[in-house]
C-alpha cells in the first residue's frame, strides 16, 4: 500500500473507539485536517442525530452498547463526506436484532449521504437486502497474506434487482438466495437452514461482499 486516499473513509467490524473521549470527540476526529471549529461542531451534531446519538454524544464508549458504539463508528467514517466508504463486517461483532437494525440504518444513511459503499460481508441475506451489486470471492492461496497478489480472485458478479428496502420475501431474491448459496457449496436442501459464515466456512474462504457501483450515481454492491 502506497498511501490512504483521502476520498475514502473505513469503518471496521470494531468501533475502535477511543475509550478516554466521548461519543462526539470521537466522530470530531474524522473531519477533515483544518475544518473550522464551528463547522466541526455543526457537522459532528448532523451526524449524530442521522445515526440516532444526539442524547449520547457526551457518553464514552464503555458507557454505551455495542450497536451505538458501531453507529458511532460509521458516523466518524462519514465526517470527511467520503467518495467511497469501506465497511468491512461493520456488524458482524453484533447480536441478530442489533445488525438487522444496523442494516436498515445503512440504508438510511445511505440516502441522506449518498456515496459508494464497498461492505464485506459473509452474510448472504445482508448483500441481498444492501447490495446492488454481489461480488463473490474466491480463496486462491489461504497461506498468502492478506492483500497479497493471487491471495484471492473474483468467482462471480451478480447484480440484486430491485429498489431498496427490499422484501425478504420477495420470489427473486430467494432464487438469488439458492444460487449464492449452491455456489458456496450449500446443498438446496439446507440453504434455508444455513448462515453465510458456515458457508463460507464450507467452501473454503469464498465471501460475498457489497459494494456501489459508481460514486455519481450511489449503489451498494457485495464482494
Amino acid at each position: 500500500m502506497a498511501g490512504v486516499d483521502p476520498r475514502t473513509a473505513v469503518a471496521f467490524q470494531e468501533p475502535r473507539l477511543l475509550p478516554w473521549r466521548t461519543l462526539a470527540q470521537n466522530v470530531r476526529l474524522g473531519l477533515p485536517r483544518g475544518t473550522p471549529k464551528a463547522a466541526g461542531a455543526a457537522r459532528v451534531a448532523e451526524l449524530l442525530e442521522l445515526v440516532g446519538l444526539t442524547a449520547s454524544a457526551d457518553l464514552r464508549p464503555r458507557q454505551v452498547s455495542g450497536g451505538m458504539a458501531q453507529r458511532a463508528s460509521l458516523a466518524r467514517a462519514l465526517a470527511r463526506n467520503p467518495a467511497v466508504l469501506l465497511l468491512d463486517e461493520p456488524f458482524g461483532a453484533l447480536d441478530a436484532l442489533t445488525r438487522l437494525k444496523m442494516q436498515d440504518l445503512l440504508l438510511t444513511i445511505h440516502a441522506a449521504e449518498p456515496t459508494t459503499v464497498v461492505l464485506v460481508t459473509h452474510d448472504v441475506d445482508e448483500a441481498l437486502v444492501l447490495a446492488d451489486r454481489i461480488v463473490v470471492l474466491r480463496t486462491i492461496d489461504p497461506a498468502a497474506p492478506v492483500g497479497a497478489p493471487g491471495a484471492a480472485s473474483v468467482r462471480d458478479v451478480i447484480d440484486v434487482p430491485g429498489p431498496r428496502p427490499r422484501d425478504h420475501a420477495d420470489p427473486a431474491l430467494a432464487a438469488l438466495r439458492a444460487e449464492l448459496l449452491g455456489g458456496l457449496g450449500v446443498p438446496a436442501r439446507v440453504a434455508g437452514a444455513q448462515t453465510a459464515e458456515s458457508a463460507a466456512a464450507a467452501h473454503d474462504g469464498d465471501a460475498p461482499t457489497i459494494t456501489p457501483a459508481t460514486p455519481s450515481a450511489p449503489t451498494q454492491e457485495s464482494a
